[in-house]
């Protein structure tokens, strides 16, 4: 995890400083470089912050807490977070209106329990354009939205925090991300500033779509289950708490675990059911416990999802989303 860490961080930062000292001088030289960023800015958050905010990364509660806080150096806030993904989505996995992952303000319809308008025709094509755009909402607007939403639902609480408080980090996290990775580059790249304009674009879109490639064929593909709570809501999520460990098999695909290589740069979230079966162990690890955990699913008679490759779950993920857009 340390060795993956340094490598992850070296290759966000290294062509940063690159371009601030001048070494990086010419238009296309400096798109690339920001193009590499935007694979290490996905790479850190795969397989550091990831693993931290789960308090996975290590035995040590304060290393958690401190690599957790990696997501505000590439735009994001780690309550947020926390309370997206360790708490709803991985409470309440596919479940429409608890698991944010699967609703974006009807601009896709990620669930067959969502009403489907007549655009989303076309969203199997459109969907990888958006899929880029996700870190760019992340560093501009949907953090303060977040946690205005979490405040309203109580979830603050949970996170032992205040609205006052979190507006106020991020609104100064935010202002610190922006003066590094905009103003800095602006005044110091060799380029005129709108280089690093366009540059900044660019690792956005490849980290969103990156990062989106990655969760979203994990669960919304055709072998799926989509809950839709009834008017019996509180009774149906009791149920969705009782079974979880089933359910999290049958919402959840796993792809290309036979890839070493793959597995390390992304995480180990090609092995998506062990994660969400054990988010407390740490990722080096799903490939060694996902023989246990195939075999007992296996001896249960319970879905054990798998895609041979990871560009085989794109393909069946697209397929899913045009079904969705028409069906």
């Amino acid at each position: 995890m340390v060795l993956k860490t340094l490598f992850m961080f070296t290759v966000y930062f290294l062509p940063y400083a690159l371009m601030l000292g001048g070494v990086i001088e010419s238009l296309w030289a400096t798109l690339l470089a920001y193009a590499v960023m935007g694979f290490g800015m996905a790479g850190i958050g795969l397989c550091v912050m990831h693993d931290a905010n789960h308090g996975s990364y290590s035995k040590n509660k304060f290393i958690n807490k401190l690599l957790g806080h990696v997501i505000s150096l590439i735009g994001g806030h780690a309550i947020n977070w926390r309370i997206q993904h360790n708490v709803l989505h991985h409470s309440y996995t596919n479940v429409e209106g608890m698991d944010e992952d699967i609703d974006i303000g009807g601009i896709m319809r990620f669930s067959p329990n969502q009403k489907r308008r007549k655009f989303h025709k076309l969203q199997h094509i459109y969907a990888w354009f958006l899929y880029g755009l996700m870190t760019l909402m992340w560093c501009t607007t949907k953090d303060f939205k977040g946690v205005l939403k979490y405040q309203r639902e109580g979830l603050l609480k949970g996170q032992k925090t205040t609205l006052s408080k979190e507006l106020t980090a991020i609104s100064l996290l935010k202002l610190l991300y922006f003066g590094y990775i905009l103003v800095l580059p602006f005044i110091f790249i060799s380029g005129p500033w709108w280089y690093a304009l366009i540059g900044f674009v660019i690792m956005h879109w490849i980290a969103g779509f990156s990062l989106s490639a990655i969760f979203k064929p994990a669960h919304v593909m055709e072998s799926s289950d989509f809950i839709n709570p009834n008017e019996n809501f509180i009774q149906d999520k009791k149920k969705i708490i009782a079974d979880w460990a089933i359910h999290q098999l049958k919402t959840t695909t796993n792809f290309a675990t036979k890839s070493r290589i793959f597995t390390w740069l992304v995480g180990g979230l090609n092995y998506q059911i062990e994660h969400h079966l054990f988010p407390n162990i740490c990722h080096v690890h799903y490939w060694k416990i996902s023989k246990i955990v195939r075999e007992t699913a296996k001896e249960f008679n319970l879905p054990y999802h798998v895609q041979p490759t990871f560009f085989r779950a794109l393909i069946e993920h697209g397929r899913m989303l045009k079904m969705l857009g028409r069906a």
